[in-house]
């Protein structure tokens, strides 16, 4: 088992996305830091739960397609995780969808579709997570922002937007729990190697220039994100309410 400065022992995770990807190294990052982890996906996460396991910790795999999920579905799978485990400490919104097309091109079911995912189903599992947390009088909430929580992007309007409004919410609902001992804060990461940014990162003209934009010279990995997830999941991270973390190599100070 890899060796963590934050520790998570006896606590229980709830993370969105968890098959691949982001989802996938902030689980294996919190299973590390002796955290039992409820992993949410379209599919099953066999991957996850074996990374997950073989530090030590239980793992529930619950599937559900967020896009289709209502309040109700969503209220179930953080109910789900609390009687499974007995307890939840721990919310990480990380799910998340993208549509490139330019803003003349874009339906009416591409807005909705990316906005029930990254936004909706952000808000109400945050709401569904805060019923436990408030009357407990502690949990920690991890969204997933985006630097297009800060930025314009390129024919990606409802992502950016979407971000825009994670952000908001982690705000918001920062300041009306942080007197419950409830911390929400934003992870915002940069460009990350993932499946997601795959095509990205093989096209031959985007992929250059943005390693050479980056101040580190590098595209971010799912590890670099773990790492920042335990923290804010830990209680290093207790006077932190609303902050949105660049994890960019120094994208946005440049």
């Amino acid at each position: 088992m890899s060796k963590v400065a934050f520790c998570l022992e006896n606590n229980v995770a709830l993370v969105t996305g968890a098959s691949r990807g982001i989802g996938r190294g902030i689980a294996k990052a919190f299973a590390e830091a002796g955290a039992d982890v409820a992993g949410v996906s379209r599919s099953a996460s066999t991957e996850t739960q074996a990374l997950v396991e073989a530090a030590g910790r239980r793992y529930l795999s619950l599937q559900a397609d967020l896009a289709a999920a209502s309040a109700a579905d969503l209220n179930a799978l953080v109910d789900q995780t609390a009687a499974h485990f007995g307890r939840i400490d721990i919310l990480v919104n990380n799910a998340g969808v993208t549509i490139r097309k330019t803003a003349l091109e874009l339906t009416a079911d591409d807005w909705h579709n990316v906005m029930q995912v990254n936004l909706h189903a952000v808000f109400f599992l945050c709401q569904a997570a805060g019923r436990y947390f408030v009357p407990q009088g502690r949990g920690k909430i991890v969204n997933i922002a985006s630097l297009m929580s800060y930025q314009g992007g390129v024919q990606i309007a409802p992502y950016v937007t979407s971000k825009h409004g994670v952000a908001g919410i982690t705000r918001a609902l920062a300041t009306d729990w942080a007197a419950h001992g409830v911390n929400v804060n934003a992870i915002a990461p940069g460009y990350i190697d993932t499946d997601m940014t795959e095509a990205l990162k093989q096209n031959p003209e985007r992929a250059p220039e943005i390693t050479l934009r980056t101040p580190a010279g590098r595209w971010g990995t799912a590890e670099d994100i773990g790492k920042l997830a335990v923290y804010l999941a830990s209680s290093e991270s207790d006077f932190m309410h609303g902050s949105i973390v660049p994890i960019d190599g120094g994208w946005l100070a440049r």
